[in-house]
């Protein structure tokens, strides 16, 4: 593509910097510590194979998960850059037992933004080549500023987000994001080390044709779940629909969003309360969905409308085009 005709990311944080509420720079500077960041986990991610990066870490996270070594890696960069710029007050991440807080070396600690962060989502993917990604969410702190920051900080429900968005690591590498103003979805030059703006505006197609979950697991869903599967296969209208499921929320919500359709993650026997987890990955992708124009429940509930009761909670995942997701907490509904 001719870059000329393309807005880098930091000329548009720059040019929206006024559609910040409250904003004295501290956003603008954080979301460019996020693209720093992924920028070298992005080289990190292209080397696997070439350098001892791939494999199991031989540790576990705090939901039992075995870590990968790249999971390790892009949790200490992720961490890093936010921490060491002074911009935010405490971080949270899906590797870390607890959050962070971060006590200002300033003289009057002024920052006031938090961030919840998977810094490696679909990591058990690397190994053969399919396509991860980093998520990330931020809110305004709650506590009084020049205080440290307090687990109230980190349990808001998802309407509080300032900014949320998505790093996918793939073919192209791509820096996905809202603040409450529309979806942009920005694309790495790796010849130039830049972002460009290559996706403006981003909405989910009006009617989608792609469905995605694992039917693996198909005998543990709720009847619901089990006749909205059969729904999307059956011959009628625009159906049956597309199957595409890579095991990676990241690839699969942003193949749904550019080509439409609906991304599913519901509650099983083995797993009640859902699998993933709420701030680390469904509230930052909820946000993203409803900028888009799409819809992110639970099954029941709008997911931005949860109060978390712990850093780590779970819970079922249902989101894509408006009218997929209607559909299907129909059947849901039915099964009452």
């Amino acid at each position: 593509m001719t870059q000329s005709k393309y807005q880098t990311l930091g000329e548009f944080i720059i040019e929206n910097q006024r559609e910040f509420e409250y904003s004295t720079g501290e956003l603008s500077r954080l979301i460019n510590a996020i693209r720093l960041a992924s920028k070298v986990v992005n080289h990190k991610v292209n080397q696997a194979g070439l350098v001892d990066i791939i494999g199991g870490g031989g540790e576990t996270n705090h939901s039992g998960e075995s870590q990968q070594k790249l999971d390790v890696f892009a949790n200490e960069v992720f961490i890093n850059a936010l921490t060491n710029r002074e911009i935010i007050c405490g971080l949270a991440s899906e590797e870390e037992d607890d959050y962070i807080s971060i006590n200002s070396l300033a003289k009057n600690n002024s920052n006031k933004y938090i961030v919840l962060i998977d810094p490696l989502d679909g990591s058990s993917n690397i190994d053969v080549n399919v396509s991860v990604g980093t998520i990330f969410s931020v809110y305004r702190r709650k506590t009084p500023i020049g205080s440290s920051v307090s687990i109230e900080d980190f349990l808001q429900e998802g309407t509080e987000q300032v900014a949320a968005g998505y790093v996918v690591y793939g073919t192209s590498t791509m820096l996905v994001y809202t603040t409450g103003h529309g979806v942009n979805g920005f694309t790495l030059n790796p010849a130039l080390g830049t972002f460009y703006l290559s996706h403006p505006n981003m909405k989910f197609p009006s009617k989608g044709s792609i469905y995605s979950i694992n039917e693996g697991n198909y005998n543990y869903f709720s009847a619901g779940i089990k006749k909205y599967i059969k729904y999307c296969q059956e011959d009628s209208g625009n159906r049956p629909y597309t199957a595409r499921y890579i095991g990676s929320l990241v690839s699969d919500f942003h193949r749904n969003l550019i080509k439409g359709g609906i991304y599913l993650y519901p509650k099983t026997i083995q797993n009640k309360s859902g699998k993933l987890r709420l701030l680390y990955e469904c509230n930052p992708i909820a946000f993203l969905t409803e900028q888009a124009g799409g819809i992110a429940t639970d099954g029941k509930s709008r997911i931005l409308e949860l109060k978390p009761s712990e850093l780590h909670q779970r819970v079922p995942f249902i989101c894509g085009c408006s009218e997929m997701v209607e559909t299907s907490m129909q059947f849901e509904k039915t099964e009452k």
